[in-house]
């Protein structure tokens, strides 16, 4: 696909309020996935186990996680060449995933 039409699609009004309702959802599930994950360090620690049937759970916030993490590091990859900072960046990415990687190839579409 065109770069140039990738752009009017992500740029159109419609695609904007669905980007920020993921946006929230995403920073919102990270954040739960981050202390689902610090709650069962805590109780692994403390020798209580999580129910058998929430492992489910576990692995994929762990899944979450580590895609987010690739993300973020792809993200201060790119945003170190356009000349920004990238911890500020990798972390904004980290919490709103795949949004976050869009809007960062967008700020290099237009600096080209």
């Amino acid at each position: 696909m065109d770069s140039k039409i990738e752009t009017k699609i992500i740029n159109h009004s419609s695609f904007q309020k669905i980007k920020t309702l993921i946006k929230i959802v995403s920073t919102g599930l990270i954040s739960t996935a981050i202390i689902w994950e610090l709650v069962n360090l805590y109780g692994t620690f403390h020798n209580w186990q999580v129910s058998k049937d929430l492992n489910w759970i576990f692995w994929i916030d762990r899944i979450a996680l580590i895609s987010h993490g690739i993300e973020a590091l792809i993200a201060a990859y790119y945003t170190r060449l356009q000349q920004k900072n990238p911890l500020q960046y990798s972390i904004y990415t980290f919490f709103v995933g795949t949004v976050g990687l869009l809007e960062l190839k967008i700020g290099q579409e237009g600096k080209e």
